[in-house]
């Protein structure tokens, strides 16, 4: 992604979080969601603003490698793909209305990656845990090829969840602690405008 250019040496000395556990349910008030939606910095962005949300963290999941890191990653040859980990409180936000903000935040028939961002470690997905996540998001799926403005399938994968590893700590809450960098390489990779064409409403 242009992620590389906007990199600084400060940011690239930063160490990586190591994976962690998932976080502990407590009195039914916290869940966990996995998705994919291009340059995770974009899609911690979208998801925080979503009411219900507790904590989101980017990482990468999906492929076979150990610990990746995001030069492993970005280089497409590890089968993972830049992830968000959505920790939320199902008392407040059902995981369908989280599903659903994952479809309409993404270009919904790009199966090549995510605007500007090109590669299967770009691709959206949602990576589901069980049975009834998975038709949950195929549902959503289908009802939404019927409203989206854009001709062709949606192409957003459904993938069984594995290991979700954090990304290196520089990734994460970049869009605040680099607003500026963030808000221009939004801009130039022309998110939101590709997705109010596609959906009729623009992103976060």
């Amino acid at each position: 992604m242009l992620t590389a250019i906007l990199m600084t040496s400060a940011a690239a000395s930063c160490s990586r979080a190591a994976p962690s556990a998932p976080p502990r349910d407590q009195g039914g008030q916290r869940a966990e969601a996995v998705f994919a939606g291009g340059c995770f910095w974009c899609t911690e962005s979208d998801f925080d603003k979503v009411p219900g949300v507790i904590s989101t963290v980017s990482g990468y999941t999906g492929g076979k490698v150990l610990n990746p890191t995001y030069k492993q990653v970005s280089g497409g040859n590890t089968g993972h793909i830049e992830s968000l980990r959505v920790v939320y409180d199902p008392a407040r936000v059902s995981y369908a209305t989280l599903v659903e903000h994952l479809y309409r935040s993404v270009d919904p028939v790009d199966a090549g990656g995510q605007f500007c961002d090109r590669g299967y470690q770009y691709r959206s997905a949602v990576f589901v845990s069980n049975a009834q996540e998975r038709r949950v998001a195929e549902m959503l799926k289908a009802k939404l090829e019927k409203v989206k403005n854009t001709p062709g399938k949606i192409t957003t994968l459904i993938l069984p969840r594995s290991t979700f590893y954090p990304a290196e700590g520089y990734h994460q809450d970049y869009y605040k602690k680099n607003p500026l960098k963030y808000r221009f390489y939004r801009l130039n990779c022309g998110r939101d405008a590709r997705i109010k064409q596609a959906w009729g409403s623009g992103g976060s």
